[in-house]
């Protein structure tokens, strides 16, 4: 089923499979891609991110939970205030307290033998209270480890907001739905979509999932190439190898990612490797004289080597020299 999502996400975002190799000679493209590490550390960080998303739902739906409860607790206050204010004796009569009178009652303790008992008023029934209903297990889970803040702060919101909560929660569940697999086929795409082309001419690289961006960089203008390993990705064997062309600084447009002049082979596992063949052709290339693919479009037709010459020509010429030595023998 992924694998369908991520064909059609393809065709949706009109991303082409693979990018054209840069200029270079016929079999001299070699291509890289980013480690497997490095797609398995996207997806443990897509894992985390899931889970705190699961947590913030539950507490949110702790929180209703809890809302609904002051609001149970709130209505029962109420009720028990206006029965109190409808059996309230008038100002004008005294109020005697209470008295516990003792009862008389007859109870067969033997067939046809009859005891008298005494037997105290029955105390009053006690007051529904919401507070004492047992709440299940989610509830009482999330109330000891939520923040006290979290505690309190459905006392402090109206009972009317509880319908514009309840709505604002069934929307993110939606969302949390539909970025769940959004975003993990956009973890698949984006390992799927760095692809590292090395000619002995230039190098091209790309990456981007809605974004796609790609860079072509030629060696008449390479500067520099340099390894870069954190702690993680020592761990992990990956590495990021560097490049930089000429007019390339260190300004602060660079800082935060790829520009023109500056461009990195993501999360690759042979980072030497790559390092060394990008060197090894910069040196052969640099040693070759080459210049742009188009530079021979632009020479000027007097800079063309004598042994260039079309043989053809050189025998006309030879010919020519031929007859007129002859013809100068003959007028002598």
């Amino acid at each position: 089923m992924l694998r369908r999502l991520e064909e059609r996400a393809y065709f949706w975002l009109r991303v082409p499979p693979e990018p054209e190799p840069p200029a270079g000679a016929p079999g001299s493209l070699q291509t890289f891609r980013a480690g497997k590490n490095y797609l398995y550390l996207r997806m443990f960080v897509w894992v985390g991110t899931q889970i705190g998303a699961v947590f913030g739902l539950l507490f949110s739906l702790y929180f209703i939970d809890e809302l609904e409860l002051q609001i149970e607790m709130e209505r029962a206050a109420n009720e028990r205030e206006a029965r109190a204010a409808r059996e309230v004796t008038p100002a004008a009569e005294a109020v005697e307290p209470e008295i516990s009178i003792p009862t008389e009652t007859l109870a067969e303790v033997e067939p046809g033998v009859y005891e008298t008992q005494r037997q105290e008023n029955a105390p009053p029934p006690q007051e529904f209270n919401p507070a004492d209903i047992p709440r299940g297990v989610f509830h009482q889970v999330f109330h000891n480890v939520a923040p006290r803040w979290l505690r309190e702060l459905p006392q402090r919101i109206p009972g009317e907001a509880l319908f514009w909560i309840k709505l604002a929660e069934l929307f993110g569940l939606f969302l949390f739905g539909l970025q769940f697999f959004w975003t993990l086929l956009a973890v698949r795409i984006d390992y799927a979509q760095r692809w590292y082309m090395v000619t002995d001419r230039s190098l091209r690289l790309r990456w981007g999932v809605v974004k796609i961006q790609e860079t072509t960089m030629s060696f008449a203008n390479l500067q520099q190439v340099s390894v870069h390993q954190g702690p993680l990705q020592r761990f992990l064997k990956i590495a990021d190898v560097e490049v930089r062309s000429a007019g390339g600084g260190s300004g602060e447009e660079e800082q935060g990612g790829d520009s023109m002049h500056r461009s990195v082979f993501h999360a690759v596992e042979n980072a030497p490797e790559i390092r060394d063949l990008i060197l090894t052709r910069l040196k052969r290339f640099r040693q070759a004289g080459l210049g742009e693919p188009d530079d021979a479009k632009d020479q000027p037709a007097e800079s063309v080597p004598p042994e260039k010459v079309d043989g053809n020509a050189l025998d006309a010429a030879q010919e020519l020299l031929a007859e007129t030595r002859a013809l100068r023998t003959e007028l002598k």
